[in-house]
């Protein structure tokens, strides 16, 4: 049995090239949810490839032109006609590396990685004498799988630990990312009986999102019940979770304690406030260099202002 090399020893990646194990994991860059739905997007995608796929063999060996696949499967003409041709689907092909790419740079990143240089302003320095044009934010993206298995290696988890897809049957359809969100602020009373089937296999399915879904509804209950005492314990609570971003949110409010205070006890709001700001730059900007000040008085003042004003 394999197991993950100590802090001190090398760790070698996939192509070849030895990287150490030293440094921790940068959480700042990419998060393992973030890689984990990239994964299951490109996942989802195949699938449906393969999906098509099949469907059009079917209807080629059913004997139907091309034309009605085209119609059936809704395929681009030209995609029939290279995939009639084929036995199996094949792999999407890489785009050749360019300069604005740090792929078409990766022996060179590879080599002052096991040299021990991982910060990404500092390669980023580097790379731009031999002639890198993209950005820091895509070299980051490149270099965020390395930084991923120099945690695991430390952590002693394996590869598949933040990686693993996971699997989807019929009983339990994926959900979108953005339907999840809603659905995990949404009380039980307003679901439908679509959505609480939903929200029940999630919380069955995912512990992230059942442990979600309560703080995000003990919050609601503190603000519909305008009781600060259990601000408190919840923000405890919020803290002492595994899930970062309400890790992150509790840490918010607890920088600005008072003023949540406020907003749970007190009925006033400066909602007014923030809709005339917002209404006020969005015709300024709308205006921007295109305008004078009699313009720009005139659209921002009622009429009744404007004839007091010019008096």
């Amino acid at each position: 049995m394999s197991r993950a090399p100590r802090q001190h020893e090398p760790f070698v990646p996939d192509d070849g090239e030895p990287l150490l194990a030293a440094g921790a994991f940068n959480r700042r860059y990419e998060q393992p949810e973030v890689m984990e739905h990239r994964l299951l997007l490109a996942a989802g995608r195949r699938a449906a490839d393969e999906d098509r796929f099949a469907r059009l063999k079917t209807l080629q060996a059913g004997g139907e032109s091309r034309a009605a696949i085209v119609r059936e499967i809704g395929l681009n003409w030209r995609t029939v006609a290279k995939w009639i041709r084929l036995d199996t689907l094949p792999e999407r092909r890489a785009m050749a590396p360019k300069t604005t790419t740090p792929e078409h740079f990766r022996a060179y990143l590879a080599r002052r990685w096991a040299e021990g240089s991982t910060m990404g302003r500092h390669l980023l320095a580097e790379l731009r004498p031999l002639g890198y044009t993209g950005s820091l934010t895509n070299l980051q993206r490149f270099l965020n799988p390395w930084r991923r298995a120099q945690f695991l290696a430390v952590a002693g988890l394996p590869a598949a630990h933040l990686t693993a897809p996971r699997t989807e049957s019929p009983a339990h359809p994926a959900v979108p990312p953005i339907a999840a969100a809603a659905l995990c602020i949404k009380p039980r009373g307003q679901l439908t009986e679509e959505q609480a089937a939903k929200v029940d296999m999630l919380k069955m399915t995912s512990t992230e999102f059942a442990s979600m879904r309560s703080l995000a509804m003990r919050f609601r209950g503190i603000l519909k019940g305008a009781d600060p005492g259990k601000l408190d314990p919840w923000l405890n609570d919020a803290l002492s979770s595994r899930i970062h971003s309400m890790r992150q949110f509790a840490i918010k409010l607890r920088q600005d304690a008072a003023a949540v205070r406020n907003a749970i006890t007190e009925l006033w709001s400066n909602g007014q406030v923030e809709g005339q700001i917002n209404r006020l730059k969005t015709l300024k900007r709308a205006m921007y260099g295109r305008a004078g000040i009699a313009l720009l008085r005139a659209r921002m003042l009622s009429l009744k202002q404007l004839s007091e004003h010019t008096v």
